[in-house]
């Protein structure tokens, strides 16, 4: 028993002596929001006071110091997730996971991201401010790297640390420009159906623009043979451990229709989810320069942003500002392509990519005259057809940098303006709004025309000269609005209107977020902050309801049972809301899959099928080829003998939906609540290791809201009927410069990317409730309600 005993006694002071261990350990790679620290490169004392969410307030003398203490201040928090932001465009995540990442690094690799870079780098005045504050950022960083804690992924991955360069700045913009490109994913779907179908089939399928019917209005001031490259991207985004940009809405309000009459500014750009999130915040004060704004990791200026001055944001514009073209081989020399000129060699570009645990592999990327081959990048392509992507981000002179220092440090509208004109790529809107009353959207991009005929929706001919870029159009002609007389600008992914009678091609999302923004701001003048914070988070379909009758139309009503008659009675009294305790949108949702389902898969093929959910195509059809009774699609191409009608589709689907629930839900239709399929976890990269998956992930949550409402959290159509929430709203802002200084943000999860922070996950319930906490720049109150961390300069 006395042995047994000191055995249990010699256990439990183990056990303590781990606990403390593991509390003392946690203590020291927490992030430090108090205290003193000396930092390099700063020529006078700098405070940064951390508010109550974690968001730090720097007070410096100058920019310089400021931008070291930012460097510093995000590093500490966002270190691991600047590390796979800068990683992941120069093909360089195999260092630390492995092979499974090869197929992400050799895609990434082969764009010629860090080539388009290196050129812009060196093109760079190395003299003027964006410069200068970019390397005091980058100082900020690798100061943290030498002298700070290791984050803890670094030591369970096992990262070797190397210092931050420029390059890494450019390179992260490099992807996030990618990331909301769309052609790559439609354009060889397309290609095929049209191959093996025929253009008859494309007709309901709105690439025309027809279906784009709410427009931004402008005011100014063969078969299978290509379907690979759109399935291989698509999986490579959505297994990228850096979420892509997806959509966002944005309206400014001018005083007219305001309650108090001044601006109000409102933004949420949707991004897939990620843990940590997208988003920095930060608010710096100097004695000639103040700026609240949220950072993409490792980059030194901020995309969003606000003053006491002016305020901007952004959409995705979606044009399409990429092109896959078909180039023909030498059959005499296979190192040689078809060119208008004749025959010409490929550039080879020489990549060794490093992989964790095994060999180098090295890469060799044919580039043509329109860009890299893809059959060398990804799975599936036929070598002797070579396809090339040209892309405006790599063959247009990249100034990202000055452009997004110039949103940030505008001295009026006309700068801000000339910042917006710099950006080649990627295509954005960008919302502004100011103290004076002004408003205003533009849309930035090289926009460019081909040749009349030629239909960029399509991969082009590369041979002969016909399909390339006739003329680049001056950014005079780009899509905006400055000072309406509606008094109001907006964008929520929708088409613009023509510029000189030229619809700008792209891959617009369809008009349900435009529609129901613009009937909301339409009637009402009295616009304060309340009102356009419930207006953010809003769950109501303004398109879903007419899809549902039309839908209902088509339902033969005869020897239903009782769960369906409950089912359509549900959905013949649903006003679009998609709300917790909701019916309306689970039934609504499995029915829209199975008609789906059921007119496309026949044709498409499983796997094809997949791909075309994954689409914006697919969100911008539903409304309307349900009401073309005459559409091809309704047929099943596997019934012989057979030609199926509309309504005996739709009727299918429905009962097929049905049943489906009750097996899912239960016998019950008003158990049938949203809550129950509509979930949201936000997930590290680690968070997929099982046991690391409640210290690294946040959630998961019952989260209201769906997909192309207002609050647009969008998922996957999948078999089981549960609709994992990939994304949404990146941040949700409100600045009212009635009240300049307490304007409003939430994130999805927190400002620190560090577990052991408090600030991890502090906003996620805040978020999921559609609530916010204010962004302070009232200093006084900022030094009394925060914590205060002093940066003093090193000794000389």
């Amino acid at each position: 028993m006395k042995i047994l005993r000191k055995v249990l006694l010699v256990l439990l002071s183990v056990v303590i002596v781990l606990a403390i261990a593991i509390l003392v350990y946690g203590y020291y790679l927490k992030p430090k929001y108090e205290g003193k620290l000396r930092l390099k490169n700063i020529q006078k004392e700098t405070t940064v006071y951390f508010d109550e969410f974690g968001v730090p307030h720097i007070y410096a003398t100058s920019s310089k110091d400021a931008m070291v203490a930012l460097g510093y201040v995000h590093a500490q928090d966002r270190l691991w997730q600047m590390e796979l932001m800068r990683r992941i465009a120069s093909g360089r995540l195999s260092e630390i996971f492995g092979s499974v990442a090869l197929k992400n690094d050799k895609f990434f690799a082969g764009l010629g991201i860090e080539e388009a870079s290196a050129k812009a780098i060196a093109d760079l005045d190395k003299n003027s401010p964006s410069y200068q504050l970019t390397m005091a950022y980058l100082e900020g960083i690798n100061q943290y790297m030498e002298e700070g804690t290791t984050p803890i992924e670094f030591s369970l991955v096992g990262v070797k640390k190397e210092k931050f360069t420029i390059k890494d700045v450019y390179n992260i913009f490099g992807y996030m420009s990618f990331s909301f490109a769309m052609a790559q994913k439609s354009d060889p779907l397309l290609t095929d159906i049209r191959n093996k179908y025929g253009m008859d089939y494309l007709k309901d399928f709105g690439i025309d623009g027809s279906f784009n019917t709410t427009k931004i209005k402008n005011a100014k001031d063969r078969p299978q043979e290509y379907a690979s490259i759109s399935k291989s991207i698509a999986l490579l985004l959505d297994q990228s451990p850096i979420s892509p940009f997806i959509g966002s809405n944005s309206w400014v309000i001018a005083p007219k229709k305001t309650k108090n009459g001044k601006v109000i500014f409102a933004n949420d750009p949707h991004i897939g989810f990620s843990q940590p999130g997208t988003w920095y915040e930060a608010h710096i004060v100097t004695p000639d320069f103040e700026l609240y704004g949220c950072y993409l990791a490792g980059t030194p200026y901020p995309l969003l942003g606000h003053n006491r001055e002016y305020a901007y944001g952004l959409t995705m514009f979606e044009n399409d500002d990429i092109d896959l073209y078909q180039e023909q081989n030498n059959p005499a020399n296979a190192n040689e392509y078809k060119t208008p000129t004749g025959f010409s060699a490929y550039e080879i570009r020489k990549k060794t990519i490093k992989v964790k645990d095994s060999t180098d592999v090295v890469l060799n990327v044919k580039v043509t005259r329109h860009g890299p081959v893809m059959n060398d990048l990804i799975d599936g392509l036929q070598q002797d057809k070579p396809v090339a992507m040209s892309w405006i981000y790599t063959q247009q002179p990249i100034q990202i940098l000055d452009a997004v220092y110039a949103l940030s440090h505008a001295k009026n509208k006309s700068d801000f303006q000339k910042g917006v004109s710099l950006i080649a790529a990627p295509g954005l809107n960008v919302m502004y709004g100011d103290a004076k009353g002004n408003v205003a959207w533009w849309a930035t991009g090289k926009l460019y025309k081909h040749k009349e005929g030629v239909n960029p929706n399509f991969i082009l001919d590369g041979a002969s000269g016909k399909d390339d870029i006739e003329q680049y159009l001056d950014f005079s002609k780009n899509p905006s609005a400055v000072n309406p007389r509606w008094n109001y600008v907006y964008s929520a992914n929708n088409q613009p209107e023509p510029i000189d009678g030229f619809l700008y091609p792209g891959y617009y999302l369809p008009e349900d977020r435009a529609k129901r923004i613009t009937q909301l701001l339409n009637p009402k003048s009295d616009w304060d902050m309340v009102s356009v914070g419930k207006m953010i988070f809003d769950n109501t379909s303004s398109v879903a309801p007419k899809v549902v009758r039309d839908l209902i139309s088509n339902v033969n009503q005869e020897s239903l049972s009782e769960n369906e008659k409950q089912a359509l009675a549900v959905l013949k009294d649903w006003k679009g809301t998609n709300n917790l305790s909701d019916v309306a949108p689970t039934i609504y949702n499995k029915w829209i899959f199975n008609y789906l389902k059921n007119t496309f898969e026949d044709e498409l093929g499983a796997e094809n099928f997949k791909m075309f959910l994954g689409t914006h195509i697919m969100k911008q059809i539903i409304a309307r080829q349900i009401t073309n009774e005459k559409s091809l699609w309704w047929d099943n191409v596997n019934t012989k003998n057979k030609k199926e009608t509309r309504s005996q589709i739709v009727s299918k689907s429905f009962k097929e939906s049905v049943v489906a629930l009750e097996n899912q839900l239960g016998n019950t239709v008003s158990d049938w609540t949203w809550n129950k399929v509509h979930t949201l976890e936000h997930q590290h990269p680690l968070g997929k290791v099982a046991a690391l998956r409640s210290i690294f992930n946040v959630g998961p949550f019952e989260v209201s809201g769906s997909t192309e409402v207002i609050n647009n959290l969008f998922f996957d159509f999948t078999d089981d009927g549960n609709y994992i929430v990939k994304g949404g709203p990146s941040t949700r802002r409100i600045i009212d410069f009635s009240d300049i200084e307490n304007s409003w943000s939430i994130l999805p999860t927190g400002q620190s990317g560090n577990p052991l922070s408090a600030h991890y996950s502090d906003q996620a319930e805040l978020y999921n409730a559609g609530k916010f906490r204010r962004m302070m720049l009232n200093k006084e109150e900022i030094v009394r309600t925060s914590t205060k961390l002093v940066f003093i300069p090193h000794k000389k």
